[in-house]
């Protein structure tokens, strides 16, 4: 069995930012992504947000891939959502994640755990919050200022 240590956190939206994460929604989405991301052995799962977009922090083992992870999440939760309150529900196409250090895990708990107070005071980490190209990695230029330019 590998020995791994692998954290993500993903960030995704509502479809169109619809504020569609109500209080009693928003519990039973978390809820179902709790359950689903131990369904998949992530011995850690925190999730919060707002009312148009959810964090979660999460390890998972190296056997299963982020995109598919993160599928497994949304869809899960949409179809119970749809399924409970026969309302429609979506969550936007696409979703931001970003690796974690084992050093910063905590860092990233607080963060999600306190997204309402950070929404009302302002106090957002831009690049987790503000992702509209959700597929976009680092830029060459950003890579070069990192590592140099190849010989």
């Amino acid at each position: 069995m590998p020995y791994w240590r692998l954290f993500y956190h993903f960030v995704w939206t509502t479809k169109n930012r619809e504020s569609l994460l109500t209080p009693e929604v928003e519990s039973l989405v978390y809820r179902c992504i709790y359950s689903e991301a131990k369904k998949m052995y992530a011995p850690l799962c925190v999730v919060g947000g707002i009312e148009d977009h959810a964090h979660v922090l999460v390890a998972f083992r190296p056997a299963v891939s982020p995109a598919n992870f993160v599928q497994q999440l949304k869809g899960s939760s949409s179809h119970l959502v749809t399924s409970v309150f026969k309302q429609p529900f979506e969550w936007q196409e696409g979703y931001g994640v970003f690796s974690v250090s084992e050093g910063n895990v905590e860092r990233v708990i607080e963060y999600i755990r306190h997204q309402k107070e950070h929404h009302a005071r302002n106090t957002l980490v831009e690049e987790w919050e503000h992702v509209h190209h959700w597929n976009v990695g680092p830029s060459e230029e950003y890579c070069r200022q990192l590592f140099g330019t190849p010989d």
